[in-house]
């Protein structure tokens, strides 16, 4: 939830161009690998920035969000080019009434065609958050770590718990930053509608999560640098944890009862360690 006064528009580009900066940083978008999403509820005039529009049908019905504003980036885009050129690579878009279509606005200049092909997974998991949870913001983030996605093809880090137990044990912000752990989905087919629903299933108990062999999704109610920032700690864990594997596993990692102790102090709840 954000509270007034709120981000302008150009704030909130602002921001997403940063967050996709960052990811490019971290190496978690290549080429054009990745996307990003926000949702907002508080009135923003697009046409300052995107004076064309057209009617669009939305990948689902979200009637309760109609009146939102989505800014989503463009199929093909690259992530890293948004803070250069934020209305060439991101489009706006305003549910309509009734919820089943929208008015797409973008720039005389954009470089995209349509929205991010899994703009279905993005839509769908900020209807389920923000419909539950009546936040007025909402972040997704898709990205492709290579050490996240590296591990999602090894068949013992496809269980969640071995996955958990083994990533968080590295250091000890990342059991205070992901208390709910890193979910798993297995490989679906990119852009599907099983890969929406099992997103959206998962996205209700983690903050961030594994596309089996494909990547991470990651969100956030306050900022979309906070999702950008659960995709580096979690990156960050599995890093440590590649390294582990290549040097044998001789490193321990924070004890169970290092871990708990963490979680005492600091009054984390979670149910992993």
């Amino acid at each position: 939830m954000i509270e007034a006064p709120y981000p302008e528009l150009d704030d909130l580009l602002k921001m997403m161009g940063e967050a996709g900066r960052h990811l490019a940083d971290m190496e978690a978008s290549e080429g054009a690998a990745g996307n990003i999403s926000i949702c907002l509820r508080w009135q923003v005039e697009p046409r300052t920035r995107f004076p064309l529009m057209e009617e669009i049908e939305l990948p689902q019905p979200v009637p309760e969000l109609a009146g939102a504003t989505f800014l989503v980036s463009g199929s093909g885009r690259r992530l890293r080019e948004i803070i250069d050129d934020p209305t060439a690579n991101i489009a706006c878009i305003v549910v309509n009434t009734g919820g089943k279509t929208g008015k797409m606005y973008t720039s005389y200049h954009r470089r995209f065609e349509r929205v991010t092909s899994e703009f279905n997974s993005h839509l769908a998991v900020h209807y389920d958050q923000m419909t539950k949870s009546g936040t007025n913001f909402h972040a997704v983030i898709h990205a492709q770590p290579p050490h996240m996605t590296y591990l999602s093809h090894v068949p013992r880090y496809q269980n969640e718990t071995y996955l958990n137990t083994h990533l968080l044990r590295w250091q000890p912000e990342t059991i205070i930053t992901l208390p709910e752990g890193i979910g798993f989905v297995p490989f679906l087919i990119p852009g599907s509608e099983e890969l929406m629903a099992h997103t959206v299933t998962s996205l209700q108990k983690h903050r961030i999560i594994i596309w089996g062999k494909h990547g991470v999704m990651a969100r956030s109610d306050i900022s979309v640098k906070r999702a950008t920032d659960r995709v580096e700690y979690a990156e960050t864990a599995a890093k440590y944890e590649y390294l582990n594997l290549s040097t044998g596993e001789i490193g321990e990692g924070l004890s169970v009862e290092e871990i708990r102790a963490i979680c005492s102090t600091f009054q984390i709840q979670q149910t992993i360690f």
